[in-house]
């Protein structure tokens, strides 16, 4: 596991707090950030791969998610501020009963995005057709018990002395992303700045890169390359991925990496270089977990090891048996 320096490990103004992401043994990048004017809860979403290595989630991952859900929930009582950079389930928290893979309902919705101030993704520009609709669902379902439901698209939002500033739309991934497009945004309190950027994969764009730097975080929490998709993703946008994410490192004194590279197995050997260009400018980079100073719990990547190692209970294996759309509507037994 890595350390963090005392000195370095958190900004001083700006508290952060990892709550649930690949590290955890989720689909995520959801955080809580406070300040002493405003209190945030950044892509209150968590999910998990419904296949991987043609395995569904083993029971572990049910249980890993359903503690990241409870983080969450505990985070939204305190939270005044909920942040949504783009409309995928890892990243939003949806109204429909789905049990199976996003530990989501109506009430779980509500109890996150009721009474809060709701900043979200534009859902009427700068999106493809998917995220178009869910954000359209988003805004008559979770959105609705907002007590203000704001489409922040390159905006800047004043809490007392702390500044919330969102970008333009940027792509998810690489350039013209057939996902479409996302929301940064950058916390400042004082003279500290943490930039979150979601999906943006590195990021595998330049000129994503270029916005990132202009911000000049002290720290940032950013998602890799999806190197365990092989061959479904161009090979030259992964490597800019891991060079522009080298870049960064070498410029931001912490940052938290985490989300899509930590679903390779070999993730930490591909991501060596931009270890080494952190550690050259002296900076830090660290997952999600190891920020809070506990071990990786990387599980997608091991489903299929799990099942063989720790076979699910016959309770488990009745409701793996179960139609996708009743499994979606009864909690597995774990």
């Amino acid at each position: 596991m890595a350390t963090i320096p005392v000195m370095t490990r958190m900004l001083k103004k700006i508290r952060v707090v990892p709550l649930a992401a690949e590290s955890f043994g989720v689909r995520s990048m959801c955080s809580y950030v406070e300040t002493s004017d405003v209190k945030i809860l950044l892509d209150a979403g968590v999910s998990l791969a419904p296949k991987r290595f043609g395995f569904p989630p083993h029971p572990k991952e049910y249980g890993a998610l359903a503690k990241c859900r409870k983080k969450i929930a505990d985070a939204a009582d305190k939270a005044e501020v909920v942040t949504i950079s783009h409309y995928h389930f890892d990243h939003h928290t949806p109204s429909y009963t789905d049990w199976c893979y996003n530990w989501s309902s109506e009430e779980v919705a509500r109890q996150i995005y009721e009474g809060k101030t709701v900043l979200a993704k534009s859902y009427r520009s700068k999106i493809n057709f998917s995220q178009r609709r869910r954000g359209w669902m988003f805004s008559k379902t979770g959105g609705s018990y907002a007590e203000e439901l704001n489409y922040a698209d390159g905006k800047v939002y004043e809490f007392g002395e702390t500044k919330l500033r969102f970008s333009d739309p940027v792509f998810h991934g690489r350039e013209n992303s057939q996902l479409g497009w996302l929301l940064m945004v950058t916390i400042e309190h004082e003279n500290e700045r943490l930039l979150y950027t979601s999906d943006v994969q590195g990021p595998m764009c330049d000129v994503t890169l270029r916005v990132m730097l202009a911000q000049n975080p002290q720290m940032i929490i950013v998602g890799g390359p999806p190197t365990y998709l092989g061959g479904l993703v161009n090979q030259e946008d992964i490597q800019r991925g891991i060079r522009n994410l080298g870049k960064s490192t070498e410029k931001v004194p912490l940052t938290v990496l985490d989300h899509h590279l930590l679903r390779d197995g070999k993730w930490r050997q591909l991501s060596q270089p931009i270890f080494d260009s952190a550690s050259r400018a002296g900076n830090i980079v660290v997952t999600g977990a190891e920020f809070l100073r506990k071990q990786n719990n990387l599980l997608e990547y091991k489903r299929k090891e799990l099942f063989e190692d720790d076979p699910p209970s016959s309770e488990f294996k009745k409701w793996m048996k179960l139609t996708s759309l009743k499994r979606k509507l009864i909690k597995p037994p774990i």
